[in-house]
């Protein structure tokens, strides 16, 4: 099957993780911490997601850290076996903070494509959370057929909604997402519908935005 990855049309998510903040509304976000920062991805599990298929990198500026995948893809339809409708990854993500800083994720650009049948339907989900706390719910955003285009959601949070990574404790940063295809009313004997969340030429990737404060003083 040919497939077809446009690279405009950047989805914005943004994740809501929740903790106490400092400042008012509309008070500007602390730069981010001048020294280098290392990502690393610790381990990469799920059918979205095989080995080698997952790559991270850290933006020069310490703004922002992006996700490519290049094997996602989630679909139905009468050459697709009967698992690959639904399709998920989970990274585990070791963040090396400069000491004196913490960080929180307030926002997730992804990028996508899905060719839906009519009757079909297809939903990309995601949720993020610090190794040992609480996990945060997942946010769902569902599409419907017919549908050939690259596909887009957006969600929003206030900065005083933050979950700050603890200061000066090592914690494990987690993205859970997940794809899953639903032939519905149309024939997947002999109708393909498709999701992708991949990249066949590293120019699509997901993006997660960074905020950054300084850990309290005493």
């Amino acid at each position: 099957m040919n497939r077809t990855m446009i690279a405009g049309g950047a989805t914005t998510l943004l994740l809501a993780l929740a903790a106490p903040a400092h400042g008012s509304a509309g008070t500007t976000a602390p730069a981010p911490p001048p020294d280098k920062i290392v990502i690393e991805l610790a381990t990469v599990n799920g059918s979205g997601c095989p080995e080698g298929t997952a790559q991270v990198a850290m933006a020069l500026d310490n703004t922002a850290f992006t996700v490519t995948y290049s094997d996602y893809l989630a679909q139905v339809g009468p050459k697709a076996s009967p698992t690959e409708f639904r399709k998920n990854c989970q990274l585990n993500l070791r963040v090396h903070v400069p000491s004196g800083f913490m960080y929180a994720i307030v926002q997730a650009d992804y990028r996508g494509y899905a060719h839906l049948q009519p009757g079909a339907s297809a939903l990309e989900r995601a949720s993020y959370y610090f190794q040992g706390m609480p996990q945060t719910a997942y946010r769902s955003h569902q599409f419907t057929g017919p549908y050939n285009d690259n596909w887009q959601t957006t969600d929003r949070t206030e900065y005083a909604d933050l979950v700050w990574a603890p200061c000066g404790e090592k914690r494990n940063f987690n993205i859970n997402t997940e794809l899953r295809v639903n032939a519905g009313t149309s024939d997947p004997r002999t109708q393909t519908s498709f999701m992708t969340m991949d990249s066949t030429d590293a120019s699509v990737s997901t993006k997660y935005h960074l905020a950054w404060k300084e850990c309290p003083k005493g």
